[in-house]
């Protein structure tokens, strides 16, 4: 609402510069002075005539304006982030809105002004960011307060504000909250060994908070485990890490009663489980070309320990060479196939025949070793065909084929190696760098040993589609069997090379179960608010479907749609922060949902304890929105005038700010020059007569 008054004012126009007028007066002062001094008659006169002129000269006139006085400006700030979705505060805030935006139209010589603050991520309430955005388009002579609805759970406190702020808080009084702090938390934890976590349980609201609190673990569904924590001291809790991939681990403590929300009583970490220094042994039957290769790709990983062993002196060869003179070492036999067979994690035999070497008794150690978790790889050349086959000893029972019947076991041919429908589907050769649907763009192989029964998965094909890479599951651990050993023509560059380096990295990770390679596989991750579901089968079928529990045990069917050979996946948003659990009735996976603004979640009170003093310091006040009967209550509006109170037990006061434009302005002369100069004529005139009376 705009009104107009009428203003008003005496003001003086000088006819003369203010200096000039000031010395005229000066020199006035000392005639009338030296009048005064010799006593002389008509002084009164001669001065009345001198303040006269020097007030004609000033040029008084009475001026009168014209005013039109501008609305005063209220900016009420709502708070919408996260905390206030606690319990039933976003309803009493949106009440307490409404409210106020009625009671303020009521008012009529006030405009209001409302802004939102949303969720800001990561940075927590950013509440007078806003409001000073919002200040951009508000004169500052016209706003008259800030009244903010908010939980008091504000980030980005200044230390002043030039006009009263009332804050409205959505609960009936200072509320108490429990919570879950993780202080340290490692990323990575070697398989095999705890990790420690540093965790704290902290109750907020209490003065002077003791006594203990259970807290319970739980670490990727497993059973819980409960331990006492004393309130608000650091503890070190150690978490063993069985395998590699991430483990996820949940910490809930117990409520405290009447807390205000049990949201942040739960803490998520997430530890990723790493091997510490693979250790792989290397035995080359003999010296050949290709050996390099592998020498090369185990070396290149910083995390492989290799030890590697040529036979270049079989037990069979004889040429009367003193055993003196011999710079070889002994093969350590017994050191490396039963003292220390269990230290490796993979064992590799390139091209190893059974020429005596090894006894059974030590063939049938390695074979053990795989039944009971360990991982070998062998690479065949002809003597995988020949009679001296290892096919043929006690290890021949965890190898994923037999040799061929009859013949020399070796074909010659040019060939591309061939990636097979099941091989499409398996981690270890899907997606190979340079295969396509048509055909592969790699170089040529030109040997093949040919296998007769074969057990386990056929991933590629050589000469005339004959099996070339196969894998097998043996009891707890793997096999995999190359019947070439012409993979290093690929890494030489021959006809354009080849993946060999990305081959054998897949095919020695998935022997030694690394996850990301297991065939069958669930996983789940929480992404930028969404739960990412993968599942990798070889299996042909539909991807059917999977259950996905949220951190309140509500559960839900989720189908999933192929994304490609062997892959299926699947999104759902994930608000709640916890544990998800998604099944597929086999398998299960967890994802871990952190809070999406741990700083606004950390502290989950309503309070007044951060912004009183600035509310108190501007003139303004706290007004908590709920009666003690739990009916809304909110505060008065009234008018004031600025330097007065601006806040009440029960209402919060508008300053009046006056701010206006002028619409007119007119004046009047008091002293015009037809009055002036008679009347200067007329008291000189007499101080004249006086004078010479």
């Amino acid at each position: 609402m705009r009104f107009e008054q009428a203003i008003a004012a005496l003001r003086f126009d000088p006819s003369l510069p203010v200096w000039l007028l000031g010395a005229l007066g000066l020199i006035c002062a000392l005639a009338l002075g030296a009048a005064i001094w010799r006593g002389a008659r008509g002084t009164v006169w001669r001065g009345l005539g001198f303040a006269v002129l020097l007030l004609w000269l000033s040029g008084p006139r009475l001026v009168e304006e014209t005013r039109q006085t501008r609305p005063d400006i209220a900016l009420l700030v709502i708070d919408d982030t996260a905390s206030m979705h606690v319990g039933d505060r976003a309803r009493i805030a949106a009440e307490a809105r409404a409210m106020i935006e009625t009671r303020g139209q009521a008012l009529g010589d006030v405009e209001w002004r409302t802004i939102v603050v949303p969720e800001g991520g990561d940075g927590g309430t950013k509440l007078f960011a806003a409001i000073d955005r919002a200040l951009g388009d508000i004169p500052r002579a016209r706003l008259s307060a800030i009244v903010a609805v908010t939980d008091g759970q504000i980030h980005d406190i200044p230390p002043a504000l030039p006009v009263p702020l009332h804050v409205l808080i959505p609960s009936r009084g200072e509320e108490t909250d429990r919570r879950v702090r993780i202080v340290s938390a490692p990323g990575y934890g070697i398989v095999g060994k705890p990790v420690e976590l540093r965790v704290a349980i902290d109750d907020l609201g209490i003065s002077n908070p003791a006594g203990t609190a259970r807290l319970t673990l739980r670490r990727d569904g497993e059973a819980p485990r409960v331990l006492t924590l004393p309130i608000g001291r650091e503890m070190p809790i150690e978490v063993p890490i069985t395998r590699a991939g991430p483990t996820v681990i949940e910490l809930q403590a117990e409520p405290l009663a009447g807390e205000a929300s049990g949201l942040n009583n739960r803490a998520v970490v997430t530890v990723n489980g790493v091997r510490d220094r693979l250790r792989v042994l290397l035995v080359s039957g003999e010296p050949h070309v290709g050996e390099r290769t592998w020498r090369r790709l185990l070396k290149a990983d910083p995390a492989v320990d290799l030890v590697h062993f040529t036979i270049l002196r079989p037990p069979d060869k004889d040429d009367l060479t003193p055993i003196n003179e011999l710079s070889l070492i002994a093969f350590p036999v017994r050191e490396l196939f039963q003292v220390k067979i269990r230290d490796f994690d993979l064992i590799i035999l390139d091209r190893f025949s059974n020429r005596g070497l090894l006894p059974p008794v030590y063939l049938r150690n390695i074979a053990d070793y795989v039944r009971e978790g360990g991982a070998l790889l062998m690479s065949a050349g002809g003597e995988f065909a020949g009679p001296l086959s290892l096919a043929q000893s006690p290890l021949g029972a965890v190898l994923p084929a037999r040799p061929a019947g009859g013949g020399s076991g070796v074909v010659d041919g040019a060939y591309r190696p061939q990636v097979t429908a099941l091989g499409t589907r398996h981690p270890v050769t899907a997606n190979l760098p340079g295969w396509h649907e048509s055909g592969p763009d790699w170089g040529h192989w030109y040997r093949t040993t040919l296998s007769g029964a074969v057990r386990g998965d056929v991933l590629m094909t050589g000469l005339d589609n004959r099996p070339l890479l196969i894998t097998e599951h043996v009891g707890e651990g793997r096999t995999a069997l190359l019947l070439s050993d012409q993979i290093w023509l690929w890494s030489r560059g021959h006809d354009g090379g080849g993946p060999q380096g990305e081959l054998l990295r897949r095919v020695a990770h998935w022997l030694m179960k690394e996850p990301e390679l297991d065939e069958e596989r669930l996983s789940a991750r929480v992404d930028q608010g969404q739960l990412v579901i993968e599942r990798r089968s070889i299996a042909e079928g539909q991807p059917g479907s999977v259950t996905v529990t949220d951190p309140d045990g509500a559960k839900t069917r989720l189908p999933l749609l192929a994304s490609g050979p062997g892959l299926a996946a699947a999104r759902l948003p994930a608000t709640a922060p916890g544990v998800w659990q998604v099944g597929d009735g086999t398998r299960t996976a967890y994802a871990a949902a952190g809070a999406a603004n741990p700083l606004e979640l950390a502290d989950l009170r309503a309070t007044a304890t951060s912004v009183e003093p600035l509310a108190r310091a501007s003139g303004g006040g706290i007004h908590w929105l709920v009666s003690e009967s739990g009916a809304l209550s909110t505060p008065e509006l009234r008018r004031t005038e600025t330097g007065r109170e601006a806040s009440g037990a029960r209402w919060i006061g508008l300053p009046r700010r006056g701010d206006h434009v002028v619409t007119g302005i007119s004046a009047l002369p008091l002293l015009p020059p037809a009055l002036a100069l008679p009347l200067i004529l007329g008291l000189v005139v007499l101080a004249w007569r006086k004078e010479g009376a």
